[in-house]
């Protein structure tokens, strides 16, 4: 099995893109073995100067949770047409690292709209040099009417693009 770690970047407890990395856990038992991590809040906030030297102790942990991971997969939604301020936190903490430097990657953007926060994504893990493939990223828009109450993905089409998207992300880890 493949060891993924799965960032959530809602800052929500009840998240949608915590609810579609909980399905996606589910549905690839046996092939991967995906650890959540959903602690974005409790991270330090950036400082350029303990980047690199006298690093917090969480940032040194996290960058090496991240470092050992086979694949990673980020799932995000869109705040003010961007991505959530925890998310962006922890890529500018990974800055002055490798950690991302062809590591395979996912991106799941799960939001009311999303579009805006997708593309900054994309073009932040281009630059951390991380390898993933236009199927490697999915965007689903209006999240909330594909997710029902007991949290299941209650959209066909939602589902099959999840399928396709987890072999794609399947198909670049070595």
């Amino acid at each position: 099995m493949k060891n993924i770690v799965a960032i959530i970047g809602s800052a929500s407890d009840d998240s949608s893109n915590l609810r579609l990395v909980q399905y996606i856990q589910k549905h690839t038992t046996g092939i991967f073995n995906i650890t959540i991590y959903d602690r974005l809040r409790d991270l330090p906030h950036f400082s350029p100067e303990l980047s690199i030297e006298n690093t917090p102790q969480e940032i040194l942990a996290l960058r090496q949770l991240i470092a050992n991971a086979d694949g990673i997969l980020i799932s995000a939604p869109e705040y003010i047409f961007s991505i959530p301020s925890g998310l962006k936190n922890l890529l500018e903490w990974s800055v002055s690292t490798t950690i991302f430097s062809e590591k395979p990657l996912a991106i799941l953007t799960a939001s009311a709209n999303g579009e805006k926060a997708h593309e900054e994504l994309i073009l932040i893990m281009k630059t951390l040099m991380a390898h993933f493939t236009v199927d490697t990223t999915l965007l689903i828009k209006g999240i909330k009417g594909k997710i029902n109450e007991e949290h299941i993905v209650s959209d066909k089409e939602t589902e099959m693009q999840l399928s396709r998207f987890i072999n794609s992300f399947r198909s670049i880890i070595p």
